[in-house]
């Protein structure tokens, strides 16, 4: 069963379907209660009626907006669970004392994080009045006492030079330094530890090793000997358990314009921020969960470290930006969830859905009608699974259903339970249901005779008035040569004209594109759906993803053969 799951919807409903205590750790970086100018970022529907909302009042009425969202997030928590949430300084002393303070409890405060994200903070054109703000607060809660962390997962590795000035002694084994291996005479006499070893024999503290243990350690040649006679434990570099981490850290900076991660989103995190909180709170399997998913970086380490996740935004092009960072980084990546997840739109794609596996769609449509599917293929007498009611439902992943569909159903549903039948019958209940994409003039009409005639009552249901259904966009690609140089390297143009009812929202490119491997794009989010590419000669694959503001996408592909001519080819 999939687990990890990309939502498109507002956090608040959804968190409230969740279970309770099944979520390992949750990263949250709300919109900050800032200069509301610059806080609408993608721009599409979704996140300007989200922006509405939460800017309806002042600071009360956005602290009450987080405050029941972080109700939800505390009881999904596991009782061995954390929460990191990521907010600056407009707003930190509320959220912290109005909302974590009184949710999680002050005994649950962990830590107050300083995160310097810049070495150059704004300033004005005018005369400074303040000093410059480079860092934001990360606050570090638990549900309870019984939370896991591990620090060692953590810590910085010793650098080179590091390494050079920490360990300054060469043997033969490579560096070192010394390290006592007697005990401390503060800590008292130890008898037990009191041996003779190397011709040596220690005061009445003893060794800090048993004589087993100190003979092992002199046979791999980490035992050492002063001139004087003093033994001492060589300490080396594989054994540095590294430079632990606290509460300010200034050794990670923001996402730059030029930056190998960057794509395009104004307040996206460095991948390395979101490791160090994924690494230390949680462990390999264990559920993450980002209620506001943004530009998808939580979920793209999640995915990477081997975390299961949910990822939930107000925005489709947040929630697909995200998807195709997913795709971006699969072939770069060994992970265990790696295109293992379940996208939930607020509309459906219509030929996705008719391509679906005939079981794998009887089973999620029901389910979507609030009935329960058969578990196993085949044999079922032409009943699928059972609605709400008992009633017998039967899925036919087709259009036009004809009349002999509904005259078979009426016996399946008898044999199916003819006493349920026959009560429903005299009690003018449903006594089944068929779902179809649509239905045909005689499949209608026989319902309506059976209904009239013999009180025998079969509800047609649509596909689409149990869950919305859509058409994913169109794609017309225009190609066109900008220059070429004597090495016979050609810049192309290429414009995409994408068209839906709902209007779309941006463009992905793969330049690329192998179907083998599937959509790894080379640029994520493109506006315009305008792009300049070089080519060397040869055959080149491109393909051009729309996304429309249901969040369904189409993809369309060109083949270009580069040789004195570019040529398109079919």
């Amino acid at each position: 069963m999939c687990i990890n799951r990309l939502i498109l919807g507002d956090n608040l409903e959804i968190l409230k379907g969740m279970a309770s205590d099944t979520v390992d750790l949750i990263y949250l970086d709300p919109p900050f209660f800032s200069n509301r100018s610059y806080e609408v970022i993608w721009g599409d529907e979704g996140e300007v009626r989200s922006f509405q909302d939460r800017w309806a009042g002042g600071i009360d009425h956005y602290i009450a907006w987080l405050k029941e969202r972080v109700i939800e997030m505390h009881r999904v928590l596991k009782p061995t669970g954390s929460i990191f949430l990521h907010c600056d300084w407009h707003a930190d002393a509320y959220i912290r004392v109005e909302i974590l303070d009184k949710i999680f409890g002050k005994s649950n405060f962990r830590n107050h994080i300083i995160w310097k994200r810049t070495n150059t903070p704004k300033g004005s054109q005018f005369e400074n009045k303040q000093f410059g703000v480079a860092t934001d607060s990360i606050f570090f809660y638990s549900k309870t006492n019984r939370y896991f962390f591990d620090d060692k997962a953590v810590r910085i590795k010793i650098s080179e030079e590091l390494i050079a000035e920490k360990y300054p002694k060469t043997d033969e084994k490579g560096r070192y330094y010394e390290y006592p291996i007697l005990r401390s005479a503060s800590k008292g006499n130890r008898p037990n530890l009191v041996y003779e070893y190397g011709g040596y024999t220690p005061p009445a503290y003893g060794w800090v090793v048993s004589k087993e243990k100190l003979k092992e350690m002199d046979e791999r040649g980490d035992l050492g000997w002063r001139a004087n006679g003093q033994p001492f434990r060589k300490f080396r570099p594989c054994e540095d358990p590294g430079i632990i981490i606290n509460n300010y850290w200034d050794d990670i900076l923001r996402i730059q314009s030029n930056s190998k991660e960057s794509i395009g989103y104004p307040t996206q995190k460095p991948m390395a921020l979101l490791e160090r909180i994924i690494r230390c709170a949680s462990n390999e399997g264990d559920l993450v969960l980002d209620p506001f998913v943004g530009g998808g970086t939580t979920i793209a380490v999640a995915d990477k470290l081997n975390r299961k996740w949910t990822g939930i935004d107000q925005s489709v092009q947040a929630v697909k930006v995200t998807e195709l960072r997913l795709h971006q980084q699969t072939d770069l990546f060994t992970n265990l969830y790696a295109n293992s997840y379940t996208l939930q739109l607020h509309k459906y794609d219509y030929d996705t859905l008719r391509g679906k596996d005939a079981f794998e769609f009887e089973s999620w449509i029901i389910g979507q009608l609030g009935g329960v599917p058969h578990a196993k293929k085949g044999g079922d007498a032409g009943v699928d699974g059972t609605a709400a009611d008992g009633a017998p439902v039967q899925v036919k992943r087709s259009e036009a259903v004809g009349v002999n569909v509904v005259k078979n159903f009426s016996v399946s549903a008898k044999q199916f339970d003819k006493a349920s039948f026959e009560k429903s019958v005299k009690s003018g209940k449903p006594v089944g249901y068929i779902i179809a994409f649509s239905f045909g003039k005689g499949a209608v009409q026989e319902a309506a005779r059976l209904k009239n005639q013999e009180n025998i009552i079969i509800e047609l249901v649509p596909v689409d008035s149990i869950i919305p259904v859509s058409r994913k966009p169109g794609i017309a690609f225009e190609v066109s040569e900008l220059s070429r140089d004597a090495s016979g390297i050609r810049e192309v143009e290429f414009i995409a004209k994408g068209e839906s009812p709902s209007g779309v929202e941006f463009y992905s490119w793969d330049f690329g594109y192998n179907e083998a491997e599937g959509f790894k794009p080379s640029v994520i989010m493109d506006r315009a759906g305008a792009q300049r590419h070089s080519f060397k000669g040869g055959v080149h694959h491109i393909a051009v993803k729309a996304v429309d503001n249901d969040g369904l996408e189409n993809i369309e592909v060109i083949k270009l053969k580069i040789n004195g001519v570019i040529e398109q080819l079919k």
